[in-house]
């Protein structure tokens, strides 16, 4: 939200960086929620009202951008980001780069952002991915002295979406002894006996 004299701008679906030194606006985004145009100089700038013409809002040139001037606001900080501007709980988790639920339950607390529903976080498909651990093979016991002797195997599958040939599974092959890896691509999971057999 940004004051000034005249009228208060708001801006919807901001994107929210905590750390920023200077907050930067979105001339696209002002003119569409807020019914404004800019006129553009090379040392200063203004912002009008769409219907009466009447200047809002200005600023300067400044190393090559266009800042507003203090001035012009009525509040202390030039910008101010309002919580007002709320999303479900779903949405702020993937904007703010997929918090664990400790940090995001902290940031609802604290009145950092605003939820449209009360409703806890849904398990997120990206951060079981991203946070899931690959275990290691365990000890069998058997003695490995040279290749194939120990062959492990996996089957992985469905692929949330199929691939340019049709394939959503694979199975692997590794060899335990020399770490060599045989990979086949698999249309349906009944086409691992047939991969097993000509293996």
């Amino acid at each position: 939200m940004l004051r000034s004299p005249k009228r208060t701008f708001t801006l919807s679906n901001v994107l929210y960086i905590p750390h920023i030194t200077k907050p930067l606006l979105s001339v696209q985004k002002i003119y569409c929620d807020n019914n404004v145009y800019f006129k553009f100089h090379a040392s200063v700038f203004y912002i009008k009202d769409l219907s009466t013409k009447t200047m809002l809002l200005s600023g300067h040139s400044n190393d090559s951008f266009y800042v507003l001037s203090e001035s012009s606001t009525t509040t202390i900080s030039q910008i101010c980001w309002s919580p007002c501007i709320s999303a479900t709980t779903n949405q702020w988790h993937r904007r703010l780069g997929h918090p664990t639920s400790r940090i995001f339950n902290l940031l609802v607390f604290k009145n950092k952002i605003m939820c449209t529903s009360r409703r806890s976080l849904v398990q997120c498909q990206t951060c079981l991915l991203c946070r899931s651990l690959r275990l290691s093979l365990r000890p069998t016991g058997h003695k490995i002295t040279a290749p194939l002797d120990l062959i492990f195997n996996d089957v992985w599958g469905p692929a949330p979406m199929f691939s340019s040939n049709s394939f959503r599974y694979f199975i692997i092959f590794i060899d335990a002894h020399t770490k060599y890896i045989w990979y086949f691509l698999l249309v349906a999971k009944s086409d691992v006996f047939s991969i097993f057999q000509c293996f």
